[in-house]
C-alpha cells in the first residue's frame, strides 16, 4: 500500500469484526440486490445479481468467513469489488467509512477465526479497535469452498440416470 489511493480503505462490519478493502479495489457500495440462486454453487454464494446488465456473483461474507448466519436485524449491504475474474458482490452486515491507513500492517493474530486469517492482508490498529484489511481477490474466490447440495455426487432427492432408468435399457456411467 504505497500510493495514496492504496492507503484509502473502504470499511464494513461482519458480525462485529471491522473489515476493509482498499478503495482502489471497490467499484461501488449498494443495498443488497435480489440474487438468483445458482444450483450446486459454493455454500457462501448467495447467487448471481444483475448489476446494470452485468451478471456477477454475490458472496455472503459471513458464510465465506465461516461465521453463523445473520439475524433479521437490519438490511445487509453489498460492496462490489474487483475480484480475480471480474466483479464480485460481497454481502456484509453494515458499511463503515472510507479511512486513510498509514504505516505498516501487522500480521493477523492467531486469535482470528481461520477463514478470516486466510483472507487477511494484515491488521491496522485504530483508536477504537482493530481493522482487518482483506484481500478482495481471495475474498471473492470460492475455490475449494464446500458446495451447496454436495452429497457425494448426488443432488438431494434425485437418482442417477442409471438408477432412474433401470429396466428401460438406458445406460450411464459416472
Amino acid at each position: 500500500m504505497s500510493d495514496a489511493a492504496g492507503r484509502l480503505v473502504c470499511t464494513f462490519s461482519v458480525q462485529g469484526f471491522l473489515l476493509g478493502v482498499p478503495v482502489a479495489e471497490v467499484q461501488e457500495v449498494l443495498r443488497q440486490p435480489e440474487a438468483t440462486r445458482v444450483p450446486r454453487a459454493a455454500a457462501c454464494v448467495l447467487g448471481v445479481v444483475n448489476l446494470r446488465g452485468q451478471i456477477i456473483a454475490a458472496i455472503d461474507l459471513r458464510a465465506r468467513l465461516g461465521l453463523p448466519p445473520r439475524g433479521g436485524d437490519g438490511a445487509p449491504m453489498t460492496v462490489v469489488v474487483h475480484g480475480g475474474e471480474g466483479l464480485t458482490a460481497l454481502v456484509v452486515d453494515e458499511i463503515g467509512d472510507v479511512i486513510e491507513v498509514s504505516g505498516d500492517l501487522t500480521p493477523p493474530p492467531e486469535t482470528l477465526p481461520p477463514h478470516l486469517q486466510e483472507l487477511a492482508l494484515g491488521i491496522h490498529e485504530l483508536e477504537g479497535g482493530l481493522l482487518v484489511l482483506l484481500d478482495a481477490q481471495r475474498a471473492a474466490s470460492v475455490e475449494g469452498e464446500r458446495r451447496r447440495g454436495d452429497l457425494g455426487g448426488r443432488v438431494h432427492g434425485t437418482k442417477r440416470p442409471a438408477e432412474r432408468d433401470q429396466g428401460r435399457g438406458a445406460t450411464w456411467s459416472a
